[in-house]
């Protein structure tokens, strides 16, 4: 009997959840089972920060799904474009060679890439937190303002790069700018010229409430925690340009600074848009059972999929983009795919939300654990405890847990790798952005034997 072949796109929370489900729902001669991804590590993004602070290291973080998925064929490279009436997934090889694959169902989970405005130099000159190389980059370069500044002679200099923006009032922005913060401020005790006093952070978000996703009273907490350490929140203001020098603010206040973290929110996959079909916000809209509408054999789910939220009374409600939903669905489809293949019937796809929880460095956190509010010590003991149940494998919570144990006794060595010191990077650089295909490219490939439109 051939097996069915079945494509998961996406190795993230969502991905790696639907492959593994499969493995032990179906047997090996039932199915074939691939993952595109172009990483062989499942990234656990919600301690991102905490590698660009110094605090984890990147195995910590990024346990390798050989690890986790025992017979599931890893594809290394990105989907760049789905053809679902060909069945077929165009996939970019980390050779930058592109192939095609054949499937019968596809589960796409692509994820969400960083969302950009047509602000002047922003693309040229920020910085983003989406993946391992983005937060090990943004910690080289951070470290790398502080020994420069400190060797030299020109004060208009040493200001502009000891001056750091970070762009997002979100949980990313929020957990990168307390931690590296904490970093600059430790890191500075160790430079002859760098005073403590000298070193500026700012927070920017457009919202007027920071987090407001965790209620008033945990957000105000964390607003104060950070105004305490330092840190110079404004919120209703955001970035009018920025250049390689300075970043201007739509309030007119221009802060000399060479560097700007830009985490202000997702967007869904660029993937999606390749299969002309119907999205909201970008992101592919699907049945409560996760099915894509008028596409067989076709499944989403996670950020780049609007999955209807039946736990609200709101008409049109979507789940939000969040790590916990993605790995619930991702489980989810592969019982529902499972259940298609064995003739059974479909379920819709219901959640119960656990709550949230914000690492804030150091001994302070906010959580609100199936809506308990929490902060200080307790919140942090919550938020740690929850990261570490949610890593993948025993291995990754060993590192992790010895990692917090030897940061918090010995602290950082504050050491640069300095990779891609010769040129600059750009957002695109790393998240790729460019590099998917338009449908008619699309079509042109998969089905090349029929004629182009006129």
């Amino acid at each position: 009997m051939e097996r069915t072949k079945i494509l998961v796109v996406g190795g993230g929370f969502a991905g790696v959840e639907c492959a593994r489900a499969l493995e032990r729902r179906l047997a090996p001669y039932e199915a074939e089972i691939s993952l595109a991804t172009p990483t062989n590590y499942q990234l656990y993004l919600p301690l991102l920060p905490q590698l660009a602070s110094g605090v984890l290291t990147p195995q910590s973080l990024a346990p390798p799904l050989r690890r986790v998925l025992r017979r599931t064929q890893l594809v290394p490279g990105f989907a760049v474009g789905v053809d679902t009436e060909a069945k077929v997934c165009v996939t970019r090889m980390i050779t930058g060679e592109l192939v095609n694959l054949d499937y019968d169902h596809i589960v796409l989970t692509p994820g969400s890439v960083t969302r950009r405005f047509d602000i002047p130099g922003l693309d040229e000159h920020a910085r983003g937190m989406k993946t391992l190389a983005e937060a090990a980059y943004v910690r080289d370069h951070v470290i790398a303002q502080l020994d420069l500044a400190n060797c030299s002679n020109d004060p208009e200099e040493r200001a502009s790069r000891l001056q750091f923006v970070v762009v997002g009032g979100g949980y990313a922005g929020t957990e990168t700018v307390a931690g590296l913060q904490r970093l600059t401020n430790n890191a500075a005790k160790r430079y002859q010229n760098i005073d403590p006093s000298q070193i500026r952070w700012h927070l920017l978000d457009v919202a007027p409430k920071l987090m407001p996703e965790l209620g008033e009273e945990l957000g105000n907490h964390a607003l104060r925690i950070l105004r305490m350490r330092g840190t110079q929140v404004s919120l209703g203001v955001s970035v009018a340009s920025v250049d390689d020098k300075s970043v201007t603010l739509t309030d007119n206040r221009v802060l000399p600074s060479r560097t700007l973290i830009w985490t202000a929110g997702v967007v869904a996959s660029p993937l999606m848009e390749t299969l002309e079909a119907e999205t909201s916000r970008g992101r592919l809209v699907v049945n409560s059972d996760l099915t894509v509408p008028g596409r067989e054999g076709v499944m989403a789910v996670g950020d780049a999929a609007a999955v209807p939220d039946l736990e609200q009374d709101e008409e049109g409600a979507v789940c939000p983009p969040t790590a916990q939903h993605a790995s619930r669905q991702g489980k989810h489809a592969a019982q529902n795919l499972v259940a298609q293949l064995h003739g059974e019937p479909t379920t819709p796809y219901r959640h119960r939300d656990l709550g949230l929880v914000v690492d804030l460095a150091g001994r302070d956190a906010v959580a609100n654990p199936m809506g308990f509010e929490l902060s200080g010590m307790t919140a942090q003991l919550v938020t740690r405890s929850y990261h570490l149940l949610s890593l993948r494998t025993g291995t990754a919570r060993l590192r992790t847990a010895a990692n917090w144990a030897l940061n918090a006794t010995t602290g950082d060595d504050f050491v640069r790798i300095g990779f891609l010191n010769h040129r600059p990077v750009t957002l695109g650089d790393f998240e790729r952005t460019g590099d998917y295909l338009k449908p008619d490219e699309l079509r042109a490939r998969t089905r090349p034997e029929q004629p182009a439109a006129a």
